[in-house]
Order: C-alpha cells, then sequence, then structure tokens
C-alpha cells in the first residue's frame, strides 16, 4: 500500500521510515527540502509540493499530515482540497482539538473526501518500539488502510484500533494525553518526596530501577524516569520549566463541559503553569498576607 506523508520532522520523518521498512511506498514532502532528502535516502519517493506529492500517488490516494496544530493544519488540509480528487483520504496524525477535527470531516465529506483522524502516541521512540493508534472516521475507510496502521503499530495485532466516528480519535488521545500528565506529575512528586530525606542518602536512580519490575507503579513512563535518573541523578542540568502542547488544556475544558471531575488532570495542568514563573505572584503576595495580619517573617528579594 502506498501512502503521501506532509510534515517530516522527528515523529512524520521516523513514521515514515517505519512504513519503508513494512514495504509500503511512501511519497514525502516537507517544507524543509533536507528532510524530504533524508526521507528518500531512507526509501520514500521525494515530492518538492504538494502538487508534485499528490501528482506521484495513485488514486485513490492516502495523504497523511504530520504537522503543527492550528493553523499549519488548516492550512494543509485547504491546499489538498483543490488538489485531491473525490473519493481520496486525508489523514491528520496530530494532536488537534477534536472539535476542529469534526468541522475539517464535515467540510471535507460535503467536497466528497474521506477524512481519518489517528491520534497517534510514542514520540522519538516510536521507529523502534511502534506507534499507539486511536483512529477516528469512517470504519470501512478504517479497514482499507488498516494495513499502514498495523504498520506502525507495536504489532500487527495490537497498539491501535478504529474508536469511532470523525473526532473520536482525537478525542481519546487528548484524554490519553490527560493521563499522561497525571502520570507524570506522580512521578515527579513521588521522587521529590524521596530526593528530600536528605538523612536516608536515598539513591534515586537505584529507586527508580527497582520499581521498574514486580512493582504495581511500573511503567513505560518510569523507565524514562530511570533512565533520566542514571543520566543526572541531581537533575542539576534541567530547569523546572515544563511546556504544555494543549492537550491537558483541552481534557480539563472538557471535564467542566461534561460536568467529570478530573482533579489530577487538571491539577497536574496547573503545575506545569507554575513551572514556568520565575517568581510567581501569588506566593508573594500569600507571603505578604502572612506578614500582615500575623507579623510572620517574610524573606526579602535581593
Amino acid at each position: 500500500m502506498e501512502l503521501g506523508m506532509i510534515g517530516l520532522g522527528r515523529m512524520g520523518g521516523n513514521m515514515v521510515q517505519r512504513l519503508l521498512q513494512g514495504g509500503h511506498r511512501v511519497v514525502a514532502y516537507d517544507r524543509d527540502q533536507e528532510a524530504v532528502k533524508a526521507s528518500e535516502a531512507a526509501g520514500a519517493v521525494g515530492a518538492d509540493s504538494p502538487e508534485g506529492l499528490v501528482g506521484l500517488l495513485t488514486p485513490p490516494r492516502a495523504v497523511w499530515i504530520m504537522v503543527p496544530v492550528g493553523d499549519a493544519t488548516e492550512a494543509t488540509i485547504d491546499s489538498l482540497i483543490p488538489l485531491l480528487s473525490p473519493g481520496d483520504v486525508i489523514m491528520d496524525g496530530g494532536n488537534s482539538n477534536y472539535k476542529d477535527t469534526v468541522r475539517r470531516g464535515e467540510k471535507l465529506r460535503e467536497k466528497g473526501f474521506h477524512f481519518m483522524d489517528v491520534g497517534t502516541s510514542g514520540g522519538i521512540w516510536g521507529l523502534k518500539e511502534g506507534y499507539g493508534l486511536m483512529i477516528g472516521g469512517e470504519e470501512e475507510v478504517f479497514k482499507l488502510l488498516e494495513p499502514l496502521f498495523q504498520t506502525l503499530a507495536p504489532a500487527p495485532d495490537k497498539g491501535y484500533g478504529y474508536v469511532g466516528p470523525t473526532g473520536a480519535g482525537h478525542y481519546v488521545k487528548m484524554v490519553h494525553n490527560g493521563v499522561e500528565y497525571g502520570l507524570m506529575e506522580a512521578y515527579a512528586e513521588g521522587f521529590e518526596l524521596l530526593e528530600a530525606k536528605q538523612e536516608f542518602n536515598l539513591d534515586l536512580a537505584q529507586i527508580a530501577e527497582m520499581w521498574r519490575y514486580g512493582t504495581v507503579v511500573r511503567s513505560w513512563l518510569l523507565d524514562l524516569a530511570a533512565e533520566a535518573l542514571r543520566e543526572d541523578p541531581s537533575l542539576e542540568g534541567l530547569e523546572a520549566y515544563v511546556e504544555d502542547t494543549g492537550e491537558g488544556r483541552w481534557a480539563v475544558q472538557e471535564s467542566i463541559e461534561l460536568a467529570v471531575p478530573a482533579p489530577v488532570i487538571a491539577l497536574s495542568l496547573q503545575s506545569r503553569f507554575r513551572s514556568r514563573q520565575g517568581r510567581p505572584f501569588g506566593p508573594r503576595l500569600l507571603a505578604a498576607l502572612r506578614n500582615q495580619f500575623g507579623g510572620h517573617a517574610v524573606k526579602r528579594a535581593q
């Protein structure tokens, strides 16, 4: 089976390689022609434009988009509409907001196209370990494209699945990322407690390695924590600054709209916000209030 891939960043480029290893023909395009050359070196057919990519695919065509969410995704889809033919398939493998996905799906269906949303997890490890794929859209189109999903997944019978109509794939991925936020925050807080107990002189790398086997908290994220602590036990080389890419916010917003409590996800998102503040105003006001009503000591800024 062949596929057009637009967006050859680290994840998109690795996905191209995995598809090539699985025997698929891939036509690859990116605005960065060096990325295109890298995919060509791996065995893909390179294209110098979206028009060129579409022209190198055999109808009915399938084009997978791996570009930044928001305007870039919208512009890429809009650029493909006049180039493709009714019956062709566009797939969005990025972390788009599921509400945008539903809207885009309706627009494309009116024009005769199929649209699949593929929530994709795996990061930089996907080339080796495979990608988790949460797929929404028309089930018959999913079945047609299933050989591609089986190649990208960790195994032909696991790690991927059809989850529902257009938008469902990105919705499931949104919740997945919210859960990820909570898990990461729990590990971070736990290891901070261990690190704080200085009189025990605990070896955090040893504990992380020990926890990886037989315990109820073992996971791939713990495997990664163990690796990070082996490389830099004190983590002195890092700042406590954590970005978010939107999915956690959307998950929290969804919990509010559905009146479904999600306190762990919400608090883990708030923790990320706090990590980006060098001198947060709230705690300084808290110190000032204690000083005002109780005369409690404060620490003055230098």
